[in-house]
């Protein structure tokens, strides 16, 4: 089971529309997802219709080290009270499951606070079960702050996704709550922990000419952050057809398979290269060639304009 991380050092820069979309186009696609709601703010939880919840959740989770079926609901897609054509809709086998997030009270962080196995808790529970087989693909949203269930989340992660605000303040902010999680995890090396590979998705961008400047920002601090985070060439725009999908509780590729769909497609193809060129079956089959990720050497880039690719600068 390949397991993505969605990190943030502030709130409010869309963590939870990436896990929740990325989710329901890999479900869609054909592919077992389990989402996992790490955050105290339970945004992941209430996204999706649950047709099936369970007893418990995040906390039973983490407190065992085990993942077991009274902690994974069951997710409705699509929801029977969506207009789509359902007959186009999530027939390839794939689906949705979810740990929920039950922490709000802070039992949870108080228990992990007294904990020397701390940062391994969530990736016991998810690596080392046989349920866990069930899965292709685990994405843990996380708090949109530093602390015990980022770092438990951080270290059961594959690849770690970030999404950064498209402006200047935001992407200096970035930097340096990006420089705190690395100098934060970067201490753990003694103990034999690794901090992953991390992808920077500028999200909701309005300007292009601001998020190039962002991205070039991001990218001129490539050594500075330790050569460990890349920005995507995939910009997601701030579209209306993200805040319609929360609100009908279903993957933005369905309110709008074309403009958000192709951005979706094309920034799933950058984190899983593997699977470029595969659609979900309600997409319109083709994709504009501005927004195929081209194949390059795997090295940092290191453009001065920061040009990358957009999917357009128009909301819906």
């Amino acid at each position: 089971m390949f397991t993505f991380g969605v990190v943030a050092t502030k709130g409010g820069v869309g963590k939870t529309t990436v896990a929740a979309n990325l989710g329901g186009l890999l479900a869609d696609i054909g592919y077992r997802v389990l989402l996992i709601d790490a955050d105290v703010q339970p945004s992941l939880s209430r996204y999706f219709v649950v047709s099936k919840e369970a007893e418990h959740g995040l906390t039973k989770m983490v407190m065992d080290g085990s993942l077991t079926p009274e902690c994974i609901s069951q997710i409705e897609l699509p929801p029977e009270s969506f207009s789509g054509d359902h007959d186009l809709l999530n027939k390839q086998g794939g689906f949705l499951h979810l740990v929920r997030s039950d922490t709000r009270d802070g039992r949870l962080q108080d228990w992990l606070s007294n904990r020397l196995d701390r940062l391994v808790r969530i990736r016991m529970a998810i690596k080392n079960t046989s349920l866990a087989d069930s899965y292709d693909v685990a994405i843990i949203d996380t708090q949109g702050a530093v602390g015990h269930l980022q770092d438990a989340a951080v270290n059961a992660s594959d690849l770690l996704i970030t999404p950064a605000s498209p402006d200047i303040i935001s992407a200096r902010e970035f930097v340096d709550g990006t420089l705190t999680l690395l100098d934060r995890h970067e201490s753990s090396a003694n103990m034999g922990f690794t901090v992953p590979a991390m992808r920077a998705i500028i999200n909701r961008a309005e300007k292009t000419v601001d998020s190039r400047s962002m991205a070039g920002l991001i990218r001129d601090q490539f050594m500075t952050l330790r050569g460990r985070v890349t920005v995507l060439n995939t910009v997601v725009t701030a579209a209306v057809a993200y805040k319609k999908a929360a609100t009908s509780q279903v993957p933005v590729h369905w309110i709008d398979p074309v403009k958000a769909g192709d951005t979706m497609h094309a920034l799933l193809w950058e984190l899983l290269p593997h699977l470029e060129g595969t659609f979900a079956p309600n997409h319109r089959k083709e994709i504009d060639p501005s927004l195929v990720v081209p194949k390059a050497d795997p090295a940092p880039e290191t453009g001065a304009d920061g040009e990358h690719t957009s999917a357009g600068t128009d909301d819906e």
